[in-house]
């Protein structure tokens, strides 16, 4: 028999395979030696535990969908970068289940540090640049985005949207038509609205 050579790469990537066929919660070391047909005191060369086999597939999950944006964000602006970003979640997220879930694991400070997350508030800050908002706006802005995509995308694979007309994609396009328009006219805040303390 041939014996398998593991990295800490490889578990991670064995690990998020496994996790879009049985569901990233159902991703335990136990699964994961036997995917590759060892015992599991021999995956403990390459990941220190659960948590650091988990949080190795939630920063892989990051990249990708990193790798990813940016390649769909090249030459766009304005409305088609904001479609071509929010497809992006969407069609990873379709694509890999149990990666996408992954990408919603608490990371620690430091790992959270070294992870691609970084790089998905600038692809959404870099859609933002086809906007007209202030600097101080664009943090608000990002996190609607994120509420936005990571919300339809988490409800539609939870099969929310299965049961009623219209199709998803209808309400997807519509969402995405409507954040635009937001976008387009974002509100100035009002000082007077602001409780003071």
């Amino acid at each position: 028999m041939q014996r398998v050579r593991l990295s800490p790469e490889r578990v991670a990537r064995g690990g998020a395979e496994l996790a879009d066929e049985i569901g990233f919660e159902q991703v335990t070391l136990s699964e994961v030696a036997r995917r590759f047909g060892v015992k599991v005191a021999s995956l403990y060369s390459h990941v220190s535990s659960s948590h650091d086999l988990r949080t190795r597939i939630a920063q892989l999950a990051l990249v990708e969908i990193a790798d990813r944006g940016a390649q769909a964000l090249a030459g766009r602006s304005g409305r088609d970068a904001l479609i071509a970003l929010g497809d992006t979640y969407r069609d990873y997220a379709r694509e890999h289940p149990g990666r996408y879930a992954a990408t919603r694991y608490p990371l620690d400070t430091d790992e959270a540090s070294v992870s691609a997350g970084r790089r998905h508030a600038d692809l959404m800050r870099a859609v933002l640049r086809g906007y007209s908002l202030e600097e101080t706006d664009q943090t608000h802005a990002v996190r609607l985005l994120g509420s936005v995509f990571q919300g339809f995308v988490t409800l539609e694979l939870a099969g929310a949207f299965a049961h009623s007309e219209p199709e998803p994609q209808e309400s997807w396009s519509r969402a995405l038509d409507a954040l635009d328009g937001v976008l387009c006219g974002w509100p100035s805040p009002d000082p007077t609205s602001r409780k003071t303390t």
